[in-house]
């Protein structure tokens, strides 16, 4: 059994704090696995990694967060987070109260696609002690180029009644190949019934779901360096030409580019 950092972390409401200056960052190289409790920031909140990949939750949804793949949380909202051992994540946070408040971009979690330029503004801020003029242009800069990412990595965890036990054993085990049929006869539904409770919880049919969960995880797997094949394996394709297909209709990006 791996060991496991447990942190806790208050239940801040938006704009309870006064920031100083208008965007404040932070980062950490982590030396084990790591899991942050519930908890809600006084800020506006983007992660992102410059190393591996980690996991954050807000209510049934799980987003996957990487170097390319950034996650905008609103001040206020309940979240929890897991990282593995080795994961170099960022952070930034952005004022939401006092006369430094910014604007939120979202008023929901959304990602956020890193780009070269925002990564180095954010770096900019993060390490020059700038003049205040300097601070106050480069923070607006960060402002005007941040926004939501057309292909984010996340996937809503169903958690009704009839959904719950084929969620929690292709979650835990997305090798799982289990068929929409061979659930059908496992929870007594027809496939038409557990189609359509899919749909109306998620957003998107069994098999999409399924396969974007499979691509959730291998992110993970690949940003810890496996390779390939093995992450095919691991979440339940027989090649890696069938796995490298289904990863870029669930993430618009191939597996190679989380290596």
């Amino acid at each position: 059994m791996r060991d496991v950092d447990l942190r806790s972390l208050p239940l801040h409401v938006a704009g309870e704090i006064s920031m100083a200056v208008r965007i404040h960052g932070m980062s950490e190289r982590l030396e084990r696995d790591t899991s942050w409790a519930a908890h809600a920031h006084p800020t506006h909140e983007l992660l992102w990694n410059e190393r591996g990949a980690s996991t954050a939750t807000i209510e049934s949804r799980v987003w996957t967060i990487t170097p390319m793949m950034g996650l905008w949380i609103p001040a206020g909202v309940v979240q929890q987070g897991r990282a593995g051992a080795a994961t170099w994540y960022r952070t930034a946070h952005f004022s939401a109260g006092g006369d430094t408040a910014v604007p939120t971009i979202a008023a929901e979690p959304v990602a956020v696609d890193m780009s070269p330029l925002l990564r180095l503004l954010l770096d900019r801020l993060a390490n020059d002690p700038l003049p205040e003029q300097l601070r106050l242009l480069t923070e607006q800069m960060v402002l005007d180029v941040i926004e939501p990412s057309e292909s984010p990595l996340s996937v809503a965890a169903p958690t009704g009644d009839l959904l719950r036990p084929i969620a929690a054993a292709v979650l835990a085990d997305p090798s799982d190949r289990r068929t929409l049929g061979d659930w059908s006869q496992a929870v007594g539904a027809s496939p038409r019934t557990i189609t359509r409770a899919f749909m109306a919880e998620t957003g998107t049919g069994f098999s999409r779901w399924q396969g974007a969960v499979r691509a959730h995880r291998a992110v993970i797997l690949l940003s810890e360096g496996t390779d390939l094949e093995s992450g095919a394996e691991s979440v339940g394709y027989g090649s890696v030409s069938a796995f490298g297909a289904a990863f870029r209709r669930a993430t618009g990006r191939t597996p190679s580019d989380f290596r």
